[in-house]
């Protein structure tokens, strides 16, 4: 993978995303090479390809000090602001353990007697590194993405992402030391409509580790996020790859979200949003993935 620092102009950034008012990236681009991932898109803010995702990651290195002015001026705006750290790359991948920089962003918040909820979404076991500074935080969360139960089913779309066990295991300790948890199951594997009792085992799992808050998000069915899933799925199954293509559909989406409140339900579970999230109109099933 290719490293290169860069200085951003801003790091603290206002958005339109459900539960989160700004969002702070200390990197472009992800390590972990997730194939549906939407984030993907960035590489053209930086000359990068689609297809390359995976491959580069860029350094801001100036993140954390442009933390600690850019805070400043949302303590004294929007002093109880929802902060989600990170919204399109994973701020505990591996170069996080030489560069440090959400580690330097949340000794800032720590020091800053931040107010707002802190939201922190990752794959990674690295974040427990930080539960000493989480814990002095007024309104911590860590929220970890968990897509399958176990990696057999997911690796093709994960190929260097951390371990299902660890992730499950990472929330675990969260919540052992007393900070509040949710898990990301997204995106919804299409095949779960088909086999429920894959779906249920995860929540199982969740139960297990403490963890009974989710947000559940279905799989962006975009052309770009297509393009890139197709070859990973060339050697799958034909019901699996049926199942991705229909994966936009109104009648997937309808499906697969009646299986997540039932499940929900079953097992007392709290469903963020209330809802499973979708992002842009239900697609019409073309029949295949690769883009046309």
């Amino acid at each position: 993978m290719r490293i290169k620092e860069i200085e951003a102009k801003s790091i603290i950034t206002a958005t339109k995303l459900p539960d989160s008012d700004v969002v702070v990236n200390p990197y472009v681009g992800c390590s972990f090479a997730c194939g549906y991932c939407y984030a993907s898109f960035m590489g053209r803010f930086v000359g990068e390809s689609i297809e390359s995702w995976g491959d580069y990651l860029y350094v801001k290195i100036n993140a954390v000090d442009l933390f600690e002015r850019e805070i400043v001026g949302l303590q004294r705006r929007m002093p109880t602001a929802t902060l989600l750290m990170s919204s399109v790359t994973d701020a505990w991948q591996g170069p996080e353990k030489k560069y440090r920089l959400a580690r330097g962003i949340l000794q800032t918040l720590a020091n800053r007697r931040y107010q707002g909820l802190v939201s922190l979404l990752t794959k990674s076991p690295l974040i427990t590194r930080d539960l000493d500074l989480l814990s002095t935080l007024s309104n911590p969360e860590v929220g970890v993405t968990i897509t399958s139960p176990d990696d057999d089913i997911g690796r093709e779309l994960e190929a260097r992402a951390p371990s299902i066990h660890d992730r499950l295991e990472t929330l675990r300790e969260c919540n052992k030391a007393g900070i509040p948890t949710y898990a990301f199951l997204g995106p919804l594997l299409p095949h779960f409509r088909y086999r429920p009792q894959l779906l249920e085992d995860l929540f199982k799992q969740l139960a297990d580790v403490g963890t009974t808050t989710i947000f559940a998000e279905h799989l962006n069915s975009s052309a770009y996020i297509r393009r890139r899933i197709s070859p990973l799925l060339s050697d799958a199954p034909p019901e699996i790859g049926d199942a991705y293509a229909s994966a936009g559909s109104s009648s997937h989406r309808e499906a697969t979200a009646q299986l997540v409140q039932e499940l929900v339900a079953l097992h007392r579970f709290q469903l963020r949003l209330s809802d499973v999230i979708a992002h842009g109109s239900p697609a019409k099933n073309t029949g295949h993935l690769s883009a046309s």
